[in-house]
């Protein structure tokens, strides 16, 4: 096993959560990072980055960081960190395309000693089942003998400026007492916050796909009781400042439940239960209910087109936000999606505004074409979908100023008092 004076760093995947850990690790070790995107590793390299997620400044503080696109650049490497994205497909099954095709690379460059460290999110035992075969079998060394893995969860929150990588502790493991011990002293050199080493690589993967599964569940609830108490005739938002003055609430809102995390983790840790044979009722039973929140909001939105009689066919519907959450130009599995397909259902016009997000990326990601400014034209409603700061600094009667006489304000994201606006989850 290496020393930490002998690190030599790639990180494979330099998206949200790869870039900030490169940083990180380049400010103090030799780092290289990798991505198989041409474009992006030249944006970095000119000291851009698109996300947002570092600065000009921060990328130019990682004196000892550098980019490529080329394997060969890495192979001198001895500890390989891995962040590609771990999606799900259209059947809501784990995608490890991204993973494999990751293992599959470092496998033809991997030496004796080196270690392999995934921060994927996966389900329990992926690291041993799926990735460790193909480093076997690409590279020819024996696992936990000539090469060693490790596995620690990333905790990116992308656009939160205040929870960075080094701020926030880190859970830790290894596939064996030494590999977990390096592991961990690894990430203690650039993590503030500290560390925790779990016991084994799978205790690790587990405790990831719990932290999202957990808060799923929990939107879920409210957004089973904001559907309640809609029925009942009584403000969810009202209920919800009620209930949280006991000090052991949880301050949970309802809402789109999307983006990379939150919306796709739990998808993972029921697709490995079911294989063991166990069916997950509370985890699959809150993804129901918040993959159906985007057609709850449409059918409110027509029911208060309808009591105004605007007429559905046509009417001209216009959607504040597009990303996953606010403040960020994230696009991945971004739920505002949902809405606007059923839309199109009621033949609809939907105009969407998003001023954080790249049109390039909405074209190509979605086949949406954003429009540059909400007053280009009147609209018989607007959907606040997205509290971007941007949307929360305008008043009611700058909304107001961009519908017509009779319309419908739905605030999705309570960025208005109740009775100014004609509906909220």
């Amino acid at each position: 096993m290496k020393t930490l004076e002998q690190t030599k760093i790639a990180i494979v995947g330099l998206g949200y959560v790869g870039l900030p850990l490169a940083v990180e690790f380049g400010k103090k070790y030799p780092t290289i990072g990798f991505d198989i995107n041409q474009k992006r590793v030249q944006e970095l390299q000119a000291g851009r980055d698109s996300t947002l997620e570092v600065s000009t400044e921060e990328l130019g503080q990682a004196a000892f960081l550098s980019y490529t696109a080329s394997l060969k650049d890495i192979k001198n490497c001895n500890v390989y960190i891995v962040t590609v994205p771990t999606p799900i497909n259209e059947h809501k099954q784990p995608d490890l395309t991204p993973l494999i095709k990751a293992s599959e690379a470092i496998g033809t460059i991997l030496k004796p000693d080196d270690v392999v460290i995934y921060e994927s999110t996966v389900y329990p035992g992926a690291t041993e089942e799926v990735c460790v075969p193909l480093l076997e079998q690409h590279s020819g060394l024996k696992f936990n003998e000539q090469f060693y893995a490790g596995y620690s969860p990333e905790r990116i929150n992308p656009g939160d400026k205040e929870h960075r990588v080094t701020n926030i502790l880190k859970v830790t493991s290894g596939s064996t007492e030494q590999a977990a011990d390096y592991v961990d002293s690894l990430y203690k050199s650039i993590i503030t916050a500290g560390t925790h080493k779990a016991s084994s690589l799978k205790v690790a993967e587990a405790a990831k796909v719990i932290e999202n599964t957990q808060r799923d569940v929990n939107i879920a609830l409210i957004n089973e009781l904001a559907i309640l108490f809609n029925r009942l005739g009584i403000d969810t938002e009202e209920v919800l400042l009620a209930a949280g003055t006991k000090w052991n609430f949880l301050p949970f809102r309802p809402g789109l439940v999307g983006g990379h995390c939150i919306g796709v983790d739990p998808y993972y840790l029921t697709h490995k239960a079911q294989a063991v044979g166990y069916n997950p009722e509370v985890i699959l039973s809150g993804r129901r209910i918040n993959d159906r929140m985007g057609e709850y909001v449409v059918s409110q939105l027509i029911k208060n087109l309808l009591k105004k009689r605007i007429h559905i066919q046509q009417a001209e519907v216009l959607i504040m936000g597009l990303t996953f959450k606010e403040n960020c130009p994230d696009l991945r599995n971004t739920r505002v999606i949902d809405i606007i397909e059923e839309l199109k259902d009621y033949e609809v016009n939907t105009h969407v505004y998003d001023p954080w997000v790249s049109p390039e990326e909405a074209r190509h990601e979605y086949g949406i074409a954003l429009i540059e400014k909400p007053e280009e034209k009147k609209y018989d409603a607007v959907i606040l979908a997205v509290a971007h700061e941007q949307f929360k600094q305008l008043t009611i009667e700058q909304i107001k100023g961009y519908t017509k006489p009779e319309s419908v304000i739905y605030d999705l994201k309570y960025l208005f008092p109740a009775n100014q606006t004609d509906d909220r989850l």
